[in-house]
């Protein structure tokens, strides 16, 4: 038997139990090397346990697959797994082929990982079983890899991509994805008994892509006659399979028997049509059709093609769900910020708003201006925490507040107090935060107050940019209060800029280093504000923005333009 002195293996009641067992244990450390293999894991082995130590699994078994991928997931995360490996070892069988179960955990000391033990038992099978296990433990692998590369994003048309180019050239030698319009769940029939699709994604063995992309590109709309295989596919739910068919029955199953002749000049000879259904709602098809020398599709195809399809709709429900919630949710946002009211005369007011990139509902992001007496403008700058539809009435909510609140005309310090307490006292919004600044052109300054947001950038006539010390109070609906009221100059030229944390931020970066990149710019400010802020914009947002991006710009209207 071997041990490692550094394991607590020598106990003589842990010592006759690991020995006594039919099961075979080995522990492995961090880099999948044997610390220890009992008498039972060394006789399936074919190798005595001392020669395995401090030797990794493939130097002892380099004809066995033992699915070290799982092995280093339970390493990785901790999370107990079972798997099947194959192959053989280097003890004597006369099986083709020999199957193991075994279960592995990792090892913890002191909160560190020290490596992984694993109990395996041989599975006995006929010829027949082994091929049937084989055959599933293929199939369970590559749904496993699908996992990994379809759905990867909440894009439609980037899931159906990933479908269709998964299945090619493993599954098929051409494969394209047809979806139904976004709010359709079930056929419907267009004038002249035809069925409109849209193909959603095409992919194809080199040699074939031309051909293909002339029955269809991806965005296009493909009609189907009644008699199609995808229409009888989407109207049954049943996948079904077109093997050698003649010309007459292929132009009866076929998209229009119109592309009968493509179809041959291709040598498509095999084709498999399965419905895309997710919570008992159809979303499309997927086609994969065979040419030339490749086998005809048969029943173990379609199990698997199935499958992958089962696994690639709920991506692609979840997808239309996300595209139809987010459109709501920014038509919402859209109408709900509407233009800020008219400030003061001596102001002049640009504003820009971009909703968040694919990776996010839109938010809760506002901004406003209230028109006070004595020539003086409330600007106003807020974002409302989460996204979706309840973070824009929200929004709105408060933007009503302000409006009611700010034409008291109070300093923003006590606006930003009563708002604190009223959005706290409904005991159903959300936190957001605010930036007021009170613009005083005839006095030649702005009055400041935060609730936990981002400080004001005031971009000089100098072409400097410089970020205001503006003491962030807790977000609105905390109920605390404690905001403080900071007033700074207000030369004529230059520009106060008001926005929201995706104006700047970026994943991974500290937020110093986000707003210390929008202090080095150096802009021209003499020209419309409107183009100044499409400037910033592009400066600052190189990339999909992953947040809401509003902003507001101010300056001093010249006395000439009033």
């Amino acid at each position: 038997m071997g041990t490692d002195s550094s394991l607590p293996l020598n106990g003589p009641l842990l010592r006759r139990l690991l020995e006594g067992t039919t099961a075979g244990i080995g522990v492995l450390d961090t880099e999948l090397r044997y610390l220890y293999v009992n008498t039972a894991l060394a006789r399936m082995n074919g190798v005595p346990a001392e020669a395995h130590l401090g030797r990794t699994i493939g130097e002892i078994l380099p004809a066995l697959d033992a699915r070290e991928d799982v092995l280093r997931e339970v390493l990785a995360d901790g999370r107990p797994r079972e798997t099947t490996s194959s192959g053989h070892t280097r003890a004597a069988s006369g099986l083709e082929r020999r199957y193991w179960h075994g279960a592995y955990h990792r090892l913890e000391e002191d909160g560190a990982v020290v490596g992984i033990v694993g109990i395996v038992l041989e599975v006995s099978a006929s010829r027949q079983e082994q091929h049937d296990l084989e055959r599933s433990r293929a199939r369970l692998a590559l749904l496993d890899t699908a996992v990994t590369r379809i759905g990867t994003t909440l894009d439609i048309d980037t899931t159906c991509a990933e479908l269709a180019d998964f299945l090619v050239p493993d599954l098929a030698d051409a494969a394209s994805v047809e979806i139904l319009p976004p709010d359709a769940t079930t056929v419907v029939e267009h004038p002249g008994g035809m069925l409109r699709l849209r193909r959603a994604a095409l992919a194809a063995l080199p040699t074939l892509r031309e051909a293909a992309e002339r029955l269809g590109r991806p965005g296009s709309d493909v009609q189907y006659q009644r008699t199609s295989q995808i229409r009888r596919s989407l109207e049954t739910g049943q996948a079904r399979i077109l093997n050698l068919p003649t010309d007459a029955q292929l132009a009866v199953a076929a998209p229009d028997s119109d592309r009968v002749a493509a179809y041959r000049a291709m040598g498509m000879h095999s084709a498999l049509v399965v419905p895309l259904t997710a919570r008992g709602e159809t979303v499309g098809t997927v086609t994969m059709v065979r040419v030339g020398d490749s086998p005809a599709f048969g029943n173990e195809d379609l199990i698997i093609a199935q499958d992958l399809a089962g696994r690639a709709a709920i991506s692609l429900d979840n997808a239309r769900r996300y595209t139809r919630e987010h459109g709501i949710a920014l038509e919402l946002q859209r109408a709900l910020l509407s233009e800020p009211t008219h400030p003061h005369p001596g102001v002049e007011v640009a504003s820009r708003y971009l909703p968040a990139g694919r990776s996010a509902l839109v938010g809760g992001d506002w901004y406003d201006t209230i028109r006070l007496p004595f020539g003086r403008t409330l600007l106003a700058m807020g974002d409302v925490m989460g996204h979706g539809v309840e973070a824009a009435v929200d929004m709105s909510n408060y933007r009503s507040m302000l409006r009611v609140v700010g034409a008291a005309d109070l300093p923003p310090h006590r606006v930003l107090r009563q708002l604190d307490t009223m959005i706290a006292g409904s005991g159903e919004g959300r936190p957001a935060t605010c930036l007021l600044a009170l613009a005083d052109p005839a006095r030649g300054r702005i009055s400041y107050s935060s609730a936990g947001h981002l400080p004001p950038a005031v971009l000089g006539s100098d072409g400097d940019t410089r970020l205001l010390t503006v003491p962030p109070g807790p977000p609105l609906g905390t109920g605390v209060g404690g905001y403080e009221l900071v007033t700074s100059a207000w030369r004529p030229g230059s520009v106060l800029l008001l926005y929201t944390d995706g104006l700047v931020e970026r994943r991974g970066e500290d937020i110093d280093a986000s707003l210390a990149r929008l202090g080095r710019l150096r802009l021209d400010v003499d020209g419309p504000l409107d183009a100044l802020l499409d400037t910033v914009i592009d400066r600052l947002v190189t990339t999909e923005a992953p947040d809401d991006v509003a902003v507001l710009a101010a300056r001093v209207r010249r006395r000439r333009d009033l």
